[in-house]
């Protein structure tokens, strides 16, 4: 069998998943937001009808859509270098000589993340409680006045971009680790010898050989990041006051709370065509770090 053709062959079951689970709907998106599919149409097709690009044009002149976007930017913005960052720090604290009990750490750091949402959004509202909450209580010790984190337009999305680095962050630590891990010490060894530091180290080795590994998790954490739902959904409802609701929290209302399906199809469409120029772009900023 030639090369290409083999190929083909043992690529095509993954490619027809990536088809069926990714391009159809994707397209379906696409062509219900052409309609105004809602819960007329749901009961009796005769019903559909074909209005263009009129839901884009009305969606673009809703005030909450483009707050829903500020809010979205805003989270990606912080969270996405916040939670690299973090997530890079505990790689590299558990990729440490000096570190003991590495499997106990690595499961304790990882429990968040496969702990359901609604779980761990119960423990936090008592913690960001305004009266009850530890946090407050913490804050009052010190003889700080306490802040209404979940109930101030001004607090409340900070307290989610916490809440939702601390949920997360464990999933790109463990890639790092495995990055690090990855890396051959007779690189450090070396550079030891020549009298490099810590922080020389880290600069001229670890993070350019965790170039690829950046990438890919930057790009993870940007898409996750705008596809922000689970977090507002569970501790504000994108109150108070719609500041924290986001993109796909519109996208939810309108689809699965008022039975707007092609407008809520036009968000989807949307953010799709956000995610994708936001990542083409993050590729074109790092040409040294994609990996062809």
């Amino acid at each position: 069998m030639r090369p290409p053709l083999a190929g083909w062959v043992f690529a095509g079951p993954a490619l027809a998943v990536i088809a069926i689970f990714f391009a159809v709907p994707v397209l379906g998106a696409a062509l219900l937001s052409l309609t105004d599919f809602d819960i007329y149409a749901l009961a009796d097709l005769s019903n559909l009808r074909f209005i263009g690009l009129q839901n884009y044009i009305e969606l673009l002149h809703r005030p909450v859509f483009w707050a829903a976007l500020v809010n979205t930017l805003y989270c990606v913005a912080v969270v996405v270098p916040l939670s690299i960052v973090v997530s890079l720090g505990a790689a590299l604290l558990l990729d440490s000589s000096l570190a003991r009990w590495h499997a106990f750490f690595r499961t304790a750091l990882f429990a968040p993340v496969v702990t359901t949402v609604v779980a761990v959004a119960v423990i936090w509202r008592y913690l960001l409680h305004a009266r009850y909450g530890l946090v407050n209580y913490a804050l009052t010790g010190i003889g700080l006045n306490p802040i209404d984190w979940l109930g101030n337009p001004h607090w409340a999305m900070p307290a989610i971009i916490v809440f939702a680095v601390w949920k997360n962050f464990g999933y790109n630590m463990l890639i790092f680790l495995a990055a690090l891990q990855a890396i051959p010490r007779d690189l450090y060894e070396a550079a030891r010898i020549d009298g490099a530091s810590v922080a020389q180290q880290l600069r001229h080795i670890t993070l350019p050989m965790l170039g690829p590994t950046l990438l890919l998790v930057g790009i993870m954490t940007l898409a996750g990041y705008f596809q922000l739902f689970a977090e507002p959904y569970v501790l504000t409802q994108g109150g108070p006051v719609q500041s924290t609701v986001s993109v796909l929290y519109l996208m939810y209302e309108d689809g699965f709370r008022w039975w707007n399906l092609g407008t809520a199809s036009a968000v989807a469409f949307l953010l799709f065509c956000l995610i994708l120029a936001c990542t083409r772009l993050l590729m074109r900023m790092s040409p040294r770090l994609a990996v062809t």
